[in-house]
């Protein structure tokens, strides 16, 4: 048996290499290139030699320390996986209506404030009707006076006096007047922007003597008694997502989750961005929702409840595929062993294991970037 005496005189031997290359230095200097050429042949042999000594006392339990890892293991257990899909949504009332003028004119007047409830039908701005007022007192005189006209042609009609013609010329003026006057009080009536909703006044566009115009929002009145979370989701998600998928709501302003399911999604793709629209309604809870808050929506697509996860930075690759590194007990010692696995999905830094890995593995979850297949290991 090789000891350490031996690996002591094979590097004395070197040392004495180096001094006969030393003393050679004064000899010619195709003499020296030879006799240097051959003392690294001799020096290499002996470092392999050297090592191979060390390698032999290091498995046959002789005097050279064994060179032991320290790591930490964990032992595999099966646990539930969840993969999510993430997109930006915002929060929005069930009714969220930006209310226009039925028609153009200048704002006479302004009835209500930001952030007061208004129930439907409320008028909440007026639009000048004062010329369509005057016609409309025009046209009641007028009313009156054919009305009268048409009672009196009728009254003589049905004694047999007069002409018939005389007495539906009457009947009709009062009628077409009647017509008229109904459809003026009915542009009266839009001269007024009501609003459609119960609801609370969140946003309001005008100012006394301001323009108002058809399509142009003046008022916003939202409903905030059912909030709704709305995200556009890509394409390639459709045959993924559908109304009962589990959601969790993530509000980064006030770092609170919501769980939930979707309750809507769009059968319409949008050309332009290839996105669909999914809805989510939110349950009242200690979050106070508002209009165009940023909520963040996790869409629960996959789930596992039997699964084995390993955080995706313990997973090494190789020409071979990925593989992990597992702790083993062999020939009384404790040894690293590569152990191939497949990856199926990843999220949240977890990364879940398909094949590979068993109930009571006993994988390394710390020391293992210098690890190498059979090391010794001294596990905790």
């Amino acid at each position: 048996m090789l000891t350490r005496n031996t690996l002591k005189i094979m590097n004395k031997n070197l040392v004495f290499i180096a001094l006969m290359a030393f003393a050679v230095s004064c000899s010619s200097p195709s003499d020296k290139k030879s006799e240097l050429n051959k003392l690294k042949k001799q020096h290499d042999e002996l470092a392999v030699k050297i090592k191979a000594l060390e390698t032999e006392l290091g498995s046959t339990g002789g005097t050279v320390a064994k060179n032991l890892v320290n790591v930490i293991i964990t032992e595999a257990r099966p646990a539930e996986f969840n993969h999510y899909i993430e997109v930006q949504g915002k929060v929005d009332g069930e009714d969220n209506i930006a209310v226009s003028a039925q028609m153009p004119g200048a704002i006479t007047e302004v009835f209500v404030k930001e952030g007061q409830s208004v129930r439907k039908g409320q008028i909440l701005a007026q639009i000048d009707n004062s010329v369509m007022q005057q016609q409309l007192s025009n046209m009641e005189q007028q009313l009156e006076f054919v009305t009268n006209l048409y009672e009196k042609q009728k009254a003589l009609w049905d004694q047999k006096i007069g002409s018939e013609v005389q007495f539906l010329t009457a009947k009709n003026n009062k009628e077409s007047l009647e017509k008229n006057l109904a459809a003026l009080k009915d542009q009266i009536e839009m001269s007024k922007i009501k609003s459609p909703i119960n609801g609370s006044v969140e946003e309001i566009n005008l100012k006394v003597g301001q323009m108002a115009s058809p399509g142009l929002p003046a008022v916003r009145v939202v409903n905030f008694n059912t909030v709704k979370v709305v995200a556009e989701m890509a394409e390639a998600y459709a045959a993924k997502i559908t109304p009962g998928n589990k959601v969790v709501i993530y509000f980064p302003d006030f770092k609170t989750e919501v769980e939930s399911e979707i309750s809507f999604t769009s059968k319409y793709i949008n050309p332009v961005n290839r996105t669909f629209i999914t809805e989510v309604k939110l349950a009242p809870g200690k979050v106070e929702y508002r209009a165009n808050m940023i909520a963040i929506v996790k869409i629960n697509d996959y789930q596992n409840t039997t699964a084995f996860t390993v955080p995706i930075t313990l997973i090494r690759e190789s020409p071979k595929g990925n593989y992990i590194y597992v702790a083993r007990q062999e020939n009384g010692e404790m040894v690293a062993r590569r152990l191939p696995v497949t990856v199926g999905r990843t999220y949240n830094g977890l990364a879940e294991l398909l094949t590979g890995v068993n109930a009571g593995e006993k994988i390394i979850t710390t020391g293992f970037n210098n690890l190498m297949d059979g090391q010794l290991i001294l596990a905790k």
